[in-house]
């Protein structure tokens, strides 16, 4: 125990693997079939997290902000990937301008928080630019791949509609702006909730964490505030970026869109 921190022995984390094997049985009970993916996933969180540990001491130690930077772009690199390998749609090539445009969205976002609301200098110090751009980078990169399904779901499903706007004279914006607006609502709605239900339902996690950590959860409260608001921001920006960047490379230079309907 160092500093009214409470350590957690490796036998003692081992004890919260019971909650798997609660899980993994209900899932063989039931036939739901995803017990095998429980079991990797804890296996791969415990070995991804453990590696971020040893990887996060070094990077405090070395301080260069091109190895911040470059963490940074690292881990864009993969949310971006992670959304397109859950976004199943492979008719639009849309990879790399999502990528780009995940890539600035994130780093404006995390970039105003570390450098003008926490004052933190320099602001790419990585005990609070990494885990800041992080959290930045999870929830966006959740609420763009909703989006993006929702968008690219609905631009199928509707094409005999957009298509009859489209012969009236509307152009691809008017056609589809309802659908922008759909999926721009479900890929924030998880955010705002959040923010709803925050201090009443539960305690946000960086606020946890703190308060565990022995900080004076006025001061917890205030960086709490923080995150939320920056999740909001982030996920609003990136969500409209890459929405509207997808829903451009759904038409062709004609304005007829290039999605084929499933129907």
């Amino acid at each position: 125990m160092e500093a009214g921190i409470i350590n957690v022995g490796y036998m003692q984390l081992s004890i919260v693997f019971i909650f798997i094997f609660i899980g993994g049985a209900v899932s063989v009970y039931h036939s739901l079939n995803i017990e095998y993916d429980m079991i990797i996933g804890a296996v791969r969180t415990c070995v991804q997290l453990f590696l971020l540990g040893y990887v996060l001491k070094v990077i405090f130690v070395l301080n260069n902000v091109w190895l911040v930077l470059l963490i940074f772009l690292f881990m864009t690199f993969f949310a971006a990937r992670t959304v397109y390998s859950r976004v199943k749609d492979r008719e639009i090539s849309f990879f790399i301008p999502v990528s780009l445009s995940m890539s600035i969205s994130f780093f404006i976002v995390a970039f105003i928080v570390t450098a003008v609301v926490v004052r933190v200098d320099p602001w790419w110090n990585p005990r609070y630019f990494i885990p800041l751009g992080g959290m930045v980078i999870g929830n966006s990169m959740n609420a763009v791949a909703i989006a993006l399904e929702r968008l690219l779901n609905e631009l199928r499903s509707k094409r005999h509609e957009i298509e009859m706007k489209l012969c009236f004279g509307a152009d691809y914006k008017e056609a589809s702006i309802d659908i922008v607006a759909n999926a721009m609502r479900s890929g924030m709605i998880p955010s705002i909730n959040s923010m709803m239900a925050a201090g009443i339902v539960f305690i946000p996690g960086i606020m946890t964490g703190q308060i565990i950590a022995g900080a004076d959860p006025a001061l917890a409260i205030k960086y709490q505030i923080v995150v939320m608001l920056m999740l909001v921001g982030s996920t609003s920006i990136s969500t409209l970026i890459v929405v509207l960047i997808v829903r451009k490379l759904c038409f062709g230079t004609g304005e007829q869109l290039l999605l084929r309907s499933r129907f």
